[in-house]
Formats: structure tokens, C-alpha cells, sequence
């Protein structure tokens, strides 16, 4: 049995830009003026937009090991991060198949499909509703109750079901309202991993054009603490601009911001957080003209946050699982990244846990 949700998050390359002030050039006599920039202030100001880019998070909260492994693994092998990158140090093994093979042919940076990304969970459910499997839906689980002979007593409500092995891809902390007591160690660990919340704004603008060129740009605290970044969508995808074709951007607002905000009781409306997302595409890409449509959504805790020791929280679900014999197996954007393509790779490995081989062999 599986316990799904919903992660509205997606994947894809970013271009970092921002428009800090560094600090004053020197001027050579006779020669062309040089600027002097401090290094850490540009791998600081680097690191912060990142991120705020993929886990909408503090900087200096987050776990560069548990959120950027291929950068901690090249630091650590070559202690260097750009030679450790450019050796190859870090990389997975990674999956084939006859569509990874045409991604990298093709050099994909991104990859979207028709319809929206809805139409994946939406293929995953007739698929799988084909091959005889049952789909509850509006049923969401209440409590996981470990059952003499090892059965899991999954409650639904008003009705309950018996299953040999749960995979749980639902957010940790949820899971960790429906343990048992048995596994109150393992809930207390779950509960620590937190998650902010992202407003993501759609724009369109009739006859408007971008000032600059590429997937698009993330924001650095520094100048402003609630813009996480602007997405590029007609440039990536310009065969979802509409009929009459307009200029799509996504602006992404929230994460640490928004966290501290509600922490203090207060609420942004959906007007305004629409306002603020235009304000920044005025200011930082000159579309001052309203847009012909804004859509605001706001996806209440989506991004998990892999603080400082979450690799070690990782480490006691590992050893506590396999020290109890639970039957559970944990897949999900709370542990092991945050992107589409992170969740789709935790199912397949989840799913290889459990059948004891890879399903594609």
C-alpha cells in the first residue's frame, strides 16, 4: 500500500542573477578600470539565491551535504567544488532508458509536457487502474497500527484496511501523526522535518517582451526577502503562449520570508501576494503594463527543509527501520530532494526496496 500527496514543486535549470552592489573598483592609472569583487561575497551572495531557488529556504539554515550533494561530495574529494565538478566527482549512478538517452542527446536543460504536469499522476492512475490496482481517493489515512504477524491496521475513517508494507510518500511530519507509539522515536525524527510554504504567481502580458534571455533569474535576500525568482516561460516553452500568444513569466514568492510572517500571525491574501509578484516583474524586468492575467496559487508547506544534521535524522530512520523490522518504506520530496525528478527516482528506489530488484530489470 502507498500513502500519497500532492508536491506541486518542479525541476529544471537556473540562471542566477542579481543586481547587488559590489564594492567600489579600484582604478588602475592608464588603464581600464577593474572591479575588485570579494570572493566570498559572490560565493555568499551565490549560495544564497540558490538556495532560495530550490528550497525556497535560509541559507544559513540548510544543509549544503543534505540539499547539494554533488557539490559537497566535489568539495570533499577534490576540496575544491568547481575542479571536484569538472572530474566528475559526486554523480549517481543514474537510470536509462530510451527517453533519458534522448534527453541527453538532445541536451535537454528542462523538459515540461503537453497539457501541464498534471497529465503524469493523471497517466500514473490509468495505468495502474488498468493493471488492477485500487485507488482510495478522499480517504485519507488516520493512523498506522502494527498488527500481531507484522500487518499494518491502516485507518481510513469510517473503514480500514490490511496491508504487508506501507510505502509512505506523504510529508514527515504528517507521517508522523500516524505511527504507533511503538515507533514514537522514529515520529519524533519525522516531526523535525519542517517545510515553508510558495505562493507561485502566473503572469501574462499582450505584446510585452523580456529585456533578457534564458530560463530565468533567482533573487538574493539581500534584495528582496520575499521574491524567490522569476521563471522565463515563454522562453523555454514558447508553445504555451495562447492564442492570441502572450509573454508568460512565473514569479515564486514566500519560503523563509512567509514562514516568519505566519509565525507572527500574519496572513497575505492572494491580492496581495498577486500585487507584489507584479511589482517585481515591473521592477526587475520592466513590465510595467498590467498583465492580462494573474494567477495565484499558494501551496501551503510544499518544500520540506533539510536543516543542519538532516543527513543524521536520515541516518537513525535508516538504522531504527531496519533495527525494528518495520514494514515501512519512505519516499517522498522530505528526504532525499525536493524536485519532480528527485520524487520520481524516490518512488523507483522505494520500489526496489520493497521487490527486491530493480522493477525495470
Amino acid at each position: 500500500m502507498a500513502l500519497c500527496t500532492h508536491c506541486p514543486r518542479a525541476s529544471g535549470s537556473t540562471t542566477t542573477t542579481s543586481h547587488t552592489s559590489l564594492p567600489s573598483p579600484h582604478l588602475l592609472p592608464g588603464r581600464k578600470r577593474i572591479d575588485v569583487v570579494d570572493p566570498g561575497q559572490v560565493a555568499s551572495l551565490a549560495m544564497d539565491s540558490l538556495c532560495r531557488g530550490v528550497f525556497a529556504g535560509n541559507s544559513q539554515e540548510l544543509s549544503i551535504r543534505s540539499c547539494f550533494p554533488s557539490l559537497f561530495q566535489a568539495e570533499q574529494s577534490h576540496r575544491s567544488v568547481l575542479l571536484g565538478l569538472l572530474l566528475g566527482a559526486g554523480k549517481r549512478p543514474q537510470p536509462d532508458s530510451a527517453l533519458i538517452q534522448k534527453a541527453r542527446a538532445e541536451r535537454w536543460s528542462q523538459w515540461s509536457l503537453r497539457g501541464g504536469l498534471e497529465t503524469l499522476p493523471q497517466a500514473l492512475d490509468a495505468y495502474l487502474t488498468s493493471k488492477g490496482v485500487t485507488i482510495l481517493r478522499g480517504q485519507p489515512a488516520c493512523s498506522l497500527t502494527l498488527e500481531a504477524g507484522g500487518f499494518w491496521k491502516v485507518s481510513l475513517g469510517d473503514s480500514s484496511l490490511e496491508a504487508n508494507h506501507v510505502i509512505s510518500a506523504v510529508p514527515a511530519p504528517v507521517l508522523s501523526q500516524l505511527l504507533p507509539l511503538k515507533a514514537a522515536p522514529l515520529a519524533s525524527t519525522l516531526a523535525t522535518i519542517t517545510a515553508v510554504s510558495v505562493a507561485v504567481v502566473n503572469l501574462q502580458y499582450q505584446g510585452a517582451q523580456l529585456p533578457v534571455q534564458g530560463f530565468g533569474h533567482l533573487v538574493p535576500s539581500s534584495e528582496d526577502p520575499g521574491v524567490l525568482g522569476i521563471v522565463y516561460d515563454s522562453v523555454a516553452f514558447p508553445e504555451q503562449d495562447g492564442s492570441p500568444p502572450g509573454l508568460r513569466v512565473t514569479v515564486m514568492l514566500g519560503g523563509s520570508w512567509l514562514h516568519a510572517l505566519e509565525a507572527g500571525g500574519q496572513v497575505l491574501s492572494q491580492e496581495v501576494l498577486g500585487q507584489l509578484a507584479q511589482e517585481a516583474a515591473a521592477t526587475q524586468l520592466g513590465l510595467k503594463e498590467p498583465p492580462s492575467r494573474c494567477l495565484v496559487h499558494l501551496h501551503q508547506n510544499c518544500i520540506p527543509q533539510y536543516t543542519l544534521g538532516h543527513w543524521q535524522k536520515l541516518e537513525m530512520v535508516t538504522r531504527f527501520l531496519a533495527a525494528q523490522k518495520l514494514p515501512l518504506t519512505l519516499a517522498g520530496a522530505s528526504y532525499e530532494g525536493v524536485a519532480v525528478n528527485d520524487c520520481i527516482e524516490s518512488g523507483r528506489q522505494a520500489a526496489i526496496h520493497v521487490l527486491g530488484a530493480d522493477p525495470n530489470s
